[in-house]
């Protein structure tokens, strides 16, 4: 090789990166909000990722998506969306998360916002209607609030003994609590049940919420729909255990790590979604078009395991009712 190609080469190799770098710039940026933990980004971000490929945005060349999994750390949401806004975002997605919803809606009028919320979009004020958006909003609402008064029946069905049941919230998640609280009280009345409410937003709130579960005596435990509660499942599910409590929540990821029982929609789907409307949108789709999606499938997931563990026999109907059965 002459001395002058070989410089020529090393002179294209220098380049190609910065070349590279410029085209990853030049790309649409999607601003992605879960406040779920990091811990989950893979089967959720897949489902997100499958759902941009189906309206043909592939990460890294149609889009770039900047990943943020908050852990239930919903203080940061005001900043972050700032920062996106500043940044020009092409699109803010905030799958399973009525706070990232709110946050992204007040902090733009005009950057498209594709939301996956479980309580009603128009009672949020994301939207004017489920059928013409009409503003720069639209999403899923996968009903994780409305299903509260189910979940609680089915568990006083596994569990008809307990009278005094613990209903776990995450205060930082006010719009799902203050629904939840409502539909939970409402239907414990009618089934002659007392509630004891326990709230935790972190880790160690959490244990300290066993601690007064345990010096209350409740006999169940119902846990609010929510994405932190959701990805503490693993610690939940050990105290539990430890306690002895029935748990029921909206999850099945929770029962498979092993919680009692669960009731609610597909939220892998709910997430799919999101990335379906968030590709359409970059593909020129306007929010204002694109009628507000709703959830049409739940689920009813009970743990075998579990419930031997707890020496509860789980009628035959409610078997044979379950969408799925874990042993």
């Amino acid at each position: 090789m002459k001395r002058r190609d070989f410089f020529l080469l090393m002179g294209g190799a220098a380049v190609w990166p910065a070349a590279a770098r410029a085209q990853q710039a030049a790309l649409p940026l999607i601003g992605f909000v879960s406040g779920r933990a990091r811990e989950d980004s893979i089967r959720y971000g897949d489902a997100f990722r499958q759902g941009l490929g189906e309206t043909g945005i592939v990460e890294g060349r149609g889009a770039t998506v900047e990943y943020h999994w908050l852990d239930g750390q919903y203080d940061q949401l005001p900043s972050l969306m700032s920062d996106f806004v500043r940044r020009r975002a092409a699109v803010i997605a905030s799958p399973g998360s009525n706070p990232a919803a709110l946050a992204a809606k007040a902090a733009t009028a005009t950057i498209p916002i594709v939301f996956g919320v479980g309580d009603d979009p128009v009672k949020l004020g994301l939207v004017a209607s489920l059928a013409r958006p009409g503003g720069n909003a639209t999403g899923i609402n996968f009903f994780a609030v409305e299903v509260a008064s189910k979940q609680l029946s089915l568990l006083h069905e596994l569990v008809p003994k307990a009278v005094r049941i613990a209903v776990l919230i995450n205060p930082a998640n006010s719009t799902n609590t203050e629904a939840t609280l409502r539909d939970v009280l409402e239907a414990a009345s009618t089934l002659g049940l007392q509630v004891q409410v326990l709230k935790a937003s972190n880790v160690s709130e959490i244990d300290a919420a066993f601690n007064e579960l345990a010096r209350e005596r409740a006999e169940a435990l119902f846990i609010g729909p929510d994405a932190f509660l959701v990805s503490r499942r693993a610690q939940i599910t050990v105290l539990a255990a430890r306690h002895g409590i029935p748990t029921a929540g909206v999850a099945r990821e929770s029962v498979e790590a092993g919680e009692l029982m669960s009731y609610g929609t597909d939220t892998v789907d709910m997430y799919r979604q999101v990335g379906v409307y968030s590709g359409r949108i970059l593909k020129g789709a306007k929010p204002a078009d694109l009628p507000v999606q709703q959830s049409t499938k739940f689920e009813f997931v009970i743990n075998a395991s579990t419930a031997k563990a707890l020496g509860l026999d789980v009628p035959p109907a409610l078997l044979l009712r379950a969408d799925a059965v874990i042993e």
